[in-house]
């Protein structure tokens, strides 16, 4: 099986490229737990498989290290809009994706004729408990407390496409984020469990986060949990709606609109290609 190694800000994927070979693609997503082993495999956080869409001429599946399905990644839809511009699967700078949270429209920002940055339309924020989901008495779930056996956390619930709940800290580098992360990903309030992000803010244009992603454990960056960052923090008004989020792995410039829409710019970087036996 032939492959492409990329990442996003060290967020980094598997990409298989179903449109060349769609057996290829078919054991990529039932393999995906034995590909993202760091040990005895090729090692990622997901992997990316590059398909013929029903509502977009190109979709994007996602699988997580533990052979679960996400609905959408924004590093990796920025790594997979590079891929099917340079090879010629779309040919306009901006063009639709087909993916399980609806179609998403990636930008690429090009200098010389060469993709400098990706900017995607992450699409609008969901409060609703339902639509996150949560079981919650009412919405929108914003500083409300959760209980977490003898301890409270205040979280503030959102989606993205999928589901994310933000926490605020003090010191988000000495976090115990290996600690409450799994907590609240697998907490019953959410049938769906739930990505993590701990943030915490200077002021008001940048924010630093990490985030523990549901099905992956900690990540260096998640770009659906920039954009719930975004959208959290100016909903609580600590920051304005146009933020820089800082993660382990590097910097997203981030814009909530007044349209409703949240923009996320980053870049997409290619590390190396091979073919791995299964």
């Amino acid at each position: 099986m032939n492959f492409l190694k990329v990442h996003g800000l060290g967020n980094d994927f598997i990409l298989v490229d179903g449109l060349a070979d769609s057996k290829a693609a078919e054991t990529a997503a039932a393999n995906a737990r034995a590909l993202c082993d760091r040990h005895f495999g090729i090692g990622a956080d997901g992997v990316l498989l590059v398909l013929p869409g029903a509502r977009a001429p190109l979709r994007m599946r996602i699988f997580n290290p533990d052979g679960s399905e996400a609905e959408m990644c924004g590093n990796g839809i920025r790594c997979f809009a590079r891929y099917a511009y340079e090879h010629a699967l779309a040919r306009e700078t901006t063009f639709p994706v087909d993916t399980l949270a609806g179609v998403v429209y990636p930008t690429l920002n090009l200098k010389d004729g060469k993709v400098q940055s990706v900017s995607v339309d992450m699409g609008v924020p969901r409060f609703a408990a339902a639509d996150i989901p949560i079981d919650w008495p009412n919405s929108p779930v914003v500083e409300q407390p959760l209980s977490l056996g003898n301890r409270t956390v205040l979280v503030t619930c959102l989606s993205m496409g999928n589901p994310h709940c933000v926490v605020y800290v003090d010191e988000v580098k000495r976090f115990p984020v290996a600690e409450f992360g799994p907590q609240l990903e697998n907490h019953p309030a959410f049938p769906n469990r739930t990505n993590v992000e701990f943030a915490q803010v200077f002021n008001t244009k940048e924010v630093r986060a990490r985030v523990w992603e549901r099905g992956v454990g900690e990540t260096l960056a998640c770009g659906t949990g920039a954009s719930a960052i975004t959208v959290a923090s100016a909903l609580t008004k600590r920051t304005s709606r146009e933020v820089k989020v800082t993660l382990p792995g590097g910097s997203l410039q981030l814009a909530w609109r007044e349209n409703d829409h949240v923009i996320m710019t980053g870049p997409a970087e290619y590390v190396f290609e091979g073919r791995i036996v299964l």
